[in-house]
């Protein structure tokens, strides 16, 4: 397992997202994909892309100054 992280701070949208899926495309499962962002779109959208993916959020929080979401990769088709 490794903790691949994503600072996708200062991006707007669809920059977290996309940022988050190129990380993905690398991951293997068991990996967690810790991404921050500062964009207020990002909470809903990494919930649904979480959801389309098939993947585990285990953490979604909001910071001071950013939002910051783990995801456990479970849905990789080796």
């Amino acid at each position: 397992m490794a903790v691949i992280r994503v600072d996708a701070r200062g991006m707007a949208c669809p920059g977290p997202i996309s940022a988050l899926t190129k990380a993905y495309r690398k991951a293997k499962n068991g990996d967690i994909l810790e991404v921050l962002a500062t964009d207020p779109g990002f909470k809903p959208d990494v919930q649904a892309w979480v959801k389309r993916t098939g993947n585990e959020l285990t953490e979604l929080t909001e910071e001071k100054d950013y939002i910051k979401a783990s995801i456990k990769v479970t849905a990789k088709k080796t």
